[in-house]
């Protein structure tokens, strides 16, 4: 078992070396880099906003007067009977004959216009669209926005889960290394009579349990970079790596004073994120759509005022096309008296969609709300987790050594040592979760207040 230990070990050693020196280091604000560049949902929030302003361009045009040219050419050619020749007197010369027609005829004609409309007024219509499309540009801004501070945060998640079980696994190396010291030296003592058989089978067996542990931490940790490289949409999971080394995961208690102060006004806390929140702007974004949308439906119960002028020209001969020309110019009126209660039925749902517009302004408030509270709950749980696992880390040691020390004198049992060990690993385990668990509490209250950044 020892000689299958320094195998595993050393071929972990040397793949780690070897893969040290290709691959490419990823800190945590490069991955950040990275996911605002290439994440899907970022990407398709992007192309949202792009949609959105690209339909602005039509809501411009609806107060602009439209305009069209044309030009034609026509010829026109007729066949009938051809007739026979007729007799005609002259006087003077008497009577002569004059030959029938051929019985085909063709002419010809050339045309030119163009011809301009505009709306002069329907309801106020033309300006609630663009009002609208104003409106949905804004909110998909927001909305973008926002997925750009979840992608951050996301980030952060996945960057320091990847930093938590590169820990955990640090802690089960030192384990597992202890735990073959310790059997090294039982066996030695079990050499010369001091220690008994069972002590020898008991602690290869917790030998053997950690180099399990150890496994499991190591694929718990590749498993966590795996799924970071998929955030980040790379592909060539082999050839990166993570920078860790940015990370500060000795955490100094007395920061928590200054954490607490800062979040400690809930009121203004809620304040803060009602202004600062992208998801709350865009709900108001969105009711101010929604208000356009409703005017755009009660345009139907006024009348429609138009206005349009052509100018044309035409002629037989193309050359002479400028010869003929005509002006027109013209206003109408136009009212819809009934349309199958279609006008009534729009205002209606654009009525509902308003009415629905508030309600997600309004559960967005209360949303915000309570993500504050379990916030600032979250950020004080692992506080005292902090405080309580850097204690316990530090009499569990204390306690290891103790057992060790009795053991080794033999004033000590082998279980008092094991259970004296394994609380210390699990100690530090809980540790390592504290310290990570603090660390993104505070990041969660950025992203609920809305002011997470990279």
């Amino acid at each position: 078992m020892h000689r299958k230990f320094l195998v595993v070990m050393a071929f972990l050693l040397i793949t780690g070396f070897a893969h040290s020196q290709t691959s490419k280091l990823i800190n945590l604000e490069k991955a950040i880099d990275i996911a605002l560049e290439r994440n899907l949902s970022t990407l398709q929030a992007k192309n949202n906003v792009e949609s959105q302003m690209s339909s602005r361009q039509p809501a411009i045009g609806g107060l602009l007067p439209s305009l069209s040219a044309s030009g034609g050419f026509q010829r026109n050619q007729y066949w009938r009977p051809p007739t026979g020749s007729t007799q005609q007197y002259i006087p003077g010369i008497g009577i002569i004959d004059v030959p029938g027609s051929s019985g085909y005829s063709a002419a010809s004609s050339y045309t030119s216009s163009i011809s301009s409309n505009v709306t002069l007024f329907n309801g106020f219509a033309n300006i609630a669209n663009l009002n609208r499309a104003d409106a949905n540009i804004r909110s998909a801004e927001y909305s973008y926005n926002r997925v750009k501070e979840s992608t951050i945060y996301q980030t952060h998640q996945l960057f320091l889960n990847v930093v938590r079980t590169y820990e955990l696994l640090k802690v089960n190396e030192e384990n597992l290394k202890r735990s073959r010291r310790q059997l090294e030296r039982i066996e030695e003592t079990n050499k010369v009579g001091s220690a008994s058989l069972a002590d020898v089978y008991r602690q290869r067996v917790t030998t053997g349990n950690d180099e399990l542990a150890l496994i499991n931490a190591q694929n718990n940790y590749e498993k966590s970079k795996a799924d970071l490289l998929l955030f980040l949409a790379i592909d060539d999971h082999i050839g990166y790596d993570f920078d860790i080394s940015g990370v500060q995961t000795d955490i100094d208690t007395a920061e928590f004073d200054i954490v607490n102060k800062q979040y400690a006004n809930f009121d203004e806390l809620l304040k803060q994120a009602t202004e600062s929140r992208s998801d709350y702007l865009a709900s108001i974004q969105n009711l101010n759509a929604s208000s356009s949308n409703l005017t755009v439906a009660q345009s139907g119960l006024y009348p429609t005022v138009y206005g349009n002028a052509s100018y044309g020209m035409n002629n037989k001969e193309f050359s002479k096309i400028s010869d003929n020309k005509s002006l027109t110019l013209g206003l109408g009126v136009s009212l819809s008296i009934f349309n199958g209660f279609q006008t009534q039925n729009a205002i209606e749902q654009a009525k509902i969609s308003k009415k629905n517009s508030e309600n997600q302004l309004n559960q967005t408030g209360r949303q915000i709300a309570v993500d504050i509270q379990k916030a600032r709950l979250d950020l004080e749980a692992v506080e005292k987790q902090v405080k309580v696992t850097q204690a316990s880390v530090f009499s569990a040691e204390m306690d290891r050594k103790i057992a060790e020390e009795k053991y080794n004198l033999g004033a000590g049992t082998l279980l008092d040592l094991l259970i004296a060990n394994a609380n210390y690993t699990n100690a530090q385990s809980n540790k390592v979760n504290a310290v990570i668990g603090y660390l993104l509490a505070k990041k969660q209250m950025e992203f609920v207040l809305g002011t997470i950044s990279n």
